[in-house]
């Protein structure tokens, strides 16, 4: 979710810093579940992205659902970018694709039911002026110059600065999507054990939801486009952090990771200043060249916590990043997976005791080889799709221990939503080998196909 964060009054104490993130801490019976998907949106006639403004635009889609179904506008320089309603918010990523940050839910019953109708009402909105959306991790078709870019001034800053670091940064900015899901952590040592899990088995959920095999209008080499991006990106600010897995690892240690992080901007009076390359070091002690003399707020600091991008991130809660977006059914997948993970003790636990002893180059090869082969990937002896079939054993024994019926407990518990992911370890498919499959057979090498095939 890519609007200002809201945070608090000026820094006095680096304490404050650590701070900000334990004040996220929940007991149990608090804990909740905040899922957030990206998708593409296009026009029908054209099949090319929606443009921000005009009859047929997102502009004209965001204020379609405000006014058909009770959203209020958020608003930057004059321009509508997102919309808040009920803990929910619809935002905008740089090339337009729409997202929803969920509401926190408490089961995967009503994270689910809260996807099922924001689809149902940007269908409503979008079948109204001939367009449509579309769940894959990266634009098939579409070329760079093609993506419109949003109002936005956070992206004015990071698009030329993505250009100068890495390799592959305005692409993820612009041509791709993701399905991801937020959790909560009870204490410190909870938190550890939960970033620690999430890091070591990303690759597991990059392998099960690849979904971005094509580029430039035809296949990439890769089954997850989005994730190989990722892992050519800004190294200051990604990757699977192997001081994550080092003794003495807590809340003191991620903020030195993300003091580290060079900064993008700070957001005063409705504007982005230019920080880039700057120190937040710096601008504790007053130095920041962008603010001479000036301290930080919390909500500059709980800003500058989302321009780190690791494949998974801890604010006040934690962020799993792994996943290409995808169809309709996947959407709910991913959080029904990571909560039987991470929501009962024992598949914790058990969860741990499966990755506890892989070394950083096993890490990283399961995450380059989900990138490249999904389930046919494997590094350092792991094979991805019997360790996701172990995952997925382990997620389901947490979803039947917390037992959440739906509701008025007319449908069974959570484990149902794992479903797809099963089906794909039975079979060795993923998303991206059916549409490679149906590219290379059907479709003869036709990807408009993809279009009227899989939009929602």
């Amino acid at each position: 979710m890519s609007i200002p964060q809201q945070g608090g009054g000026p820094i006095e104490r680096r304490e404050q810093l650590a701070e900000y993130i334990s004040s996220g801490e929940k007991p149990v019976n608090d804990w909740r579940i905040g899922t957030e998907h990206e998708k593409f949106g296009f026009c029908w006639d054209t099949l090319t992205p929606l443009p921000y403004d005009g009859p047929r635009s997102i502009r004209t889609m965001l204020e379609g659902l405000r006014d058909r179904f009770g959203w209020t506008s958020v608003m930057e320089g004059g321009h509508i970018i997102g919309l808040e309603r009920d803990g929910a918010n619809v935002s905008l990523e740089p090339g337009g694709q729409l997202e929803l940050s969920g509401a926190p839910v408490e089961t995967i019953h009503q994270t689910c039911d809260e996807v099922n109708a924001h689809l149902a009402e940007v269908k409503q909105v979008a079948d109204g002026i001939g367009a449509g959306f579309i769940g894959l991790g990266a634009a098939p078709i579409w070329t760079q110059d093609q993506m419109p870019m949003m109002p936005k001034g956070r992206y004015a800053l990071m698009t030329p600065y993505m250009e100068k670091v890495g390799t592959l940064g305005t692409q993820m900015m612009y041509r791709t999507c993701t399905v991801q899901v937020n959790l909560d952590f009870a204490s410190e040592a909870d938190m550890v054990q939960k970033l620690r899990v999430g890091l070591a088995l990303q690759p597991v959920a990059t392998a099960l939801f690849a979904n971005s095999p094509f580029l430039d209008g035809r296949p990439n080499g890769m089954k997850s486009w989005r994730s190989h991006i990722w892992q050519n990106l800004d190294e200051a600010r990604t990757g699977m952090l192997p001081f994550v897995f080092e003794d003495g690892f807590g809340y003191d240690r991620w903020v030195d990771y993300v003091l580290d992080v060079p900064m993008y901007f700070v957001y005063r009076d409705g504007r982005y200043i230019d920080a880039l390359g700057q120190s937040f070091r710096d601008f504790l002690n007053g130095r920041l060249p962008a603010l001479p003399g000036e301290v930080p707020t919390l909500s500059d600091w709980a800003d500058h916590m989302t321009t780190a991008f690791p494949e998974a991130r801890v604010k006040k809660y934690i962020e799993m990043r792994g996943a290409d977006g995808g169809p309709w059914r996947r959407l709910c997948a991913l959080p029904a997976l990571w909560v039987g993970l991470l929501y009962d003790q024992g598949a914790l636990d058990a969860a741990w005791d499966l990755v506890k002893d892989w070394d950083h180059d096993t890490r990283e090869g399961l995450r380059r080889a989900a990138s490249r082969d999904a389930l046919a990937g494997q590094a350092n002896g792991v094979k991805l799709r019997e360790l996701s079939r172990e995952v997925l054993d382990i997620a389901e024994a947490g979803l039947r221990a917390r037992a959440r019926p739906g509701a008025g407990g007319l449908i069974g518990d959570e484990t149902h939503f794992l479903n797809a992911l099963r089906e794909a370890v039975d079979t060795g498919q993923t998303p991206a080998d059916e549409l490679l499959a149906k590219y290379h057979g059907e479709w003869q090498g036709d990807l408009t196909r993809i279009y009227p095939e899989y939009a929602y």
